[in-house]
């Protein structure tokens, strides 16, 4: 990844590129930004640019030593951590390797975005959850010990930190504050207010914006073929996002059965069909966690179109057809007298999937609960 993939983004390369060749390279970096605005391309692409020996004020060679390595993904001085699902032989992030190499050259050779979703698919991780484990802080102080071998720069590269066990962020704090010498802890987080407090104030955010909608509409229009008019439709309901809009594109997504699941919901609670509500809980129960979660963000997402349709304010709605076509008739129902006991019950609901109580009993809970605020 070079910043020449990187969509968009301009004003931070020229920040990156310029920090580099001035040699004020900080310590810890923690670029900021959700999953479809470049983060972590723009982070790796900034710790080849930092290692490469024949770098142009815009972007690395692609050529040298240090390239060619960094195009394999097995530069002896680039070191990775990221979220994983252990078992018995597999206990840290070094015995993934080889998958991960896998996915991002994958990912990296299309141009494409990616988010843990497709990691944890790339994995078969069917209902688990992925997280650093405490293990790997042992692994992360034996990398940061060792000699740098050919590099400027010896590179941790840390992806979503915010899901490290408190005992690795812990170490990887003693790092931060006594790190070696030339090196460079780049984090990558599209969620920085769940990242240990005494790691962010000891980094360097860089805060990654959603792309500016005229270059994604023109990268969408030339890489998808798409009209102008179609490119400015998706532009608009990925709001500068190109991971989403690359789903709505291919609709390799899971918004469809997310659209189905939230309508029976609504409707179990305006029917007050227990049994409904019972059998819907069980059924989303079955899906896994991490949709889970990504369900009831959706929920929320659903929860503020309808009532921001209410305000007749169409530039304000990020709803695709089937979304507004449902809420031609829903949208009277989410109202300012039940949006915020809606908005806190579906965010409870995620924050307790993401803490493994039962999901049955979560959503069967959730269901009751909107049973009351929906007829408000």
């Amino acid at each position: 990844m070079f910043f020449k993939d990187v969509i968009g983004q301009d004003e931070l390369k020229r920040y990156l590129t310029v920090t580099a060749r001035k040699g004020v390279v900080p310590h810890a970096l923690l670029f900021c930004g959700e999953e479809g605005t470049g983060a972590f391309q723009l982070a790796f692409a900034f710790a080849r640019y930092i290692n490469c020996t024949e770098r142009s004020e815009t972007d690395s060679c692609g050529r040298c030593p240090s390239c060619l390595k960094y195009n394999e993904l097995a530069h002896p001085d680039l070191h990775f951590v990221f979220p994983i699902i252990t078992d018995e032989k597999k206990k840290i992030c070094d015995d993934f390797i080889a998958d991960w190499r896998n996915f991002l050259s994958s990912n990296i050779k299309n141009h494409d975005y990616f988010n843990l979703d497709k990691w944890l698919a790339e994995l078969g991780a069917e209902n688990k959850q992925a997280v650093i484990y405490a293990a790997e802080s042992d692994s992360i102080i034996h990398k940061m010990n060792l000699k740098v071998y050919e590099a400027e720069y010896r590179v941790l590269f840390v992806w979503m930190p915010e899901r490290m066990n408190v005992q690795c962020a812990n170490k990887l704090l003693k790092i931060i504050e006594e790190p070696p010498a030339k090196t460079a802890i780049i984090m990558i987080s599209d969620k920085p207010d769940m990242v240990l407090g005494t790691i962010f104030s000891r980094s360097q955010p860089i805060h990654v914006p959603p792309v500016r909608h005229d270059i994604l509409e023109k990268y969408l229009a030339e890489k998808y073929g798409l009209t102008e008019d179609n490119a400015r439709q998706i532009t608009h309901l990925s709001n500068g996002n190109y991971l989403k809009a690359s789903e709505l594109i291919t609709e390799d997504n899971d918004n469809a059965y997310f659209l189905e699941a939230f309508k029976t919901m609504m409707r179990n609670g305006w029917k007050r069909d227990i049994t409904a509500m019972k059998s819907h809980a069980d059924e989303i129960a079955g899906i896994g966690r991490e949709r889970q979660k990504n369900f009831l963000a959706f929920c929320q997402r659903m929860i503020r179109e309808n009532f921001l349709r209410c305000l007749d304010e169409p530039g304000l709605n990020y709803m695709n057809e089937a979304e507004a076509s449902f809420s031609e008739k829903f949208s009277p129902f989410v109202n300012e007298r039940n949006i915020v006991g809606l908005m806190e019950e579906f965010a409870l609901a995620e924050q307790h999937i993401a803490q493994n109580v039962n999901a049955k009993m979560v959503f069967f809970d959730l269901s009751l609960r909107i049973t009351v605020l929906i007829k408000a």
